[in-house]
């Protein structure tokens, strides 16, 4: 299950202070949301997407520096990822004509992504972890139902379920109704 940005954070935070162990949790942790990023962005791409996640990973570790604690993780993490992209796009094309690029270049704004993942991680946190697990895994991660199955150790008929309960659970907290 992918972590939130609090535990993200909190990883980052202690690795930074000489934890390597939770440097290792965090590296570990953060593969899931750059298999999404990088699926989206390069759909039919998988040997692509896979070497910009290794990239990634790399450039984490060796600018981990540069992180600013007072900040989101993932909008920096997001931030690494973002620019791997462009490269690519550089190395694999050598011109690259700006129409091209400007969805890569203007897709997210990564501290409205930030905020809206903590949002969507609050709005999780009132459902019960299975559900909020399954949805994750299926309507954030892109898994499909038996991939999501699969990894929570459930059947598939439960994983549908718990996705339809825990989004009316969470259409009727937005329409206040709870």
């Amino acid at each position: 299950m992918p972590e939130g940005e609090a535990q993200l954070r909190a990883w980052m935070t202690e690795g930074l202070d000489g934890d390597a162990a939770a440097h290792v949790k965090m590296l570990h942790a953060v593969v899931p949301l750059l298999r999404a990023f990088f699926g989206r962005r390069l759909p039919n791409r998988h040997a692509d997407a896979e070497d910009l996640v290794q990239e990634t990973l790399l450039a984490v570790h060796e600018k981990r520096a540069t992180y600013d604690r007072g900040r989101p993780f993932t909008a920096w993490l997001y931030a690494i990822a973002r620019y791997k992209l462009i490269d690519h796009c550089r190395r694999r094309h050598a011109t690259v004509a700006v129409e091209d690029v400007v969805e890569i270049l203007v897709v997210e704004g990564f501290e409205e992504a930030a905020s809206a993942r903590m949002d969507v991680d609050r709005l999780l946190a009132g459902l019960s972890p299975k559900q909020a697990e399954v949805i994750r895994s299926t309507h954030l991660d892109g898994l499909s139902v038996t991939e999501a199955a699969k990894s929570a150790g459930i059947g598939e008929s439960d994983v549908r379920v718990s996705v339809h309960r825990g989004l009316k659970a969470l259409a009727r907290r937005l329409k206040g109704e709870e």
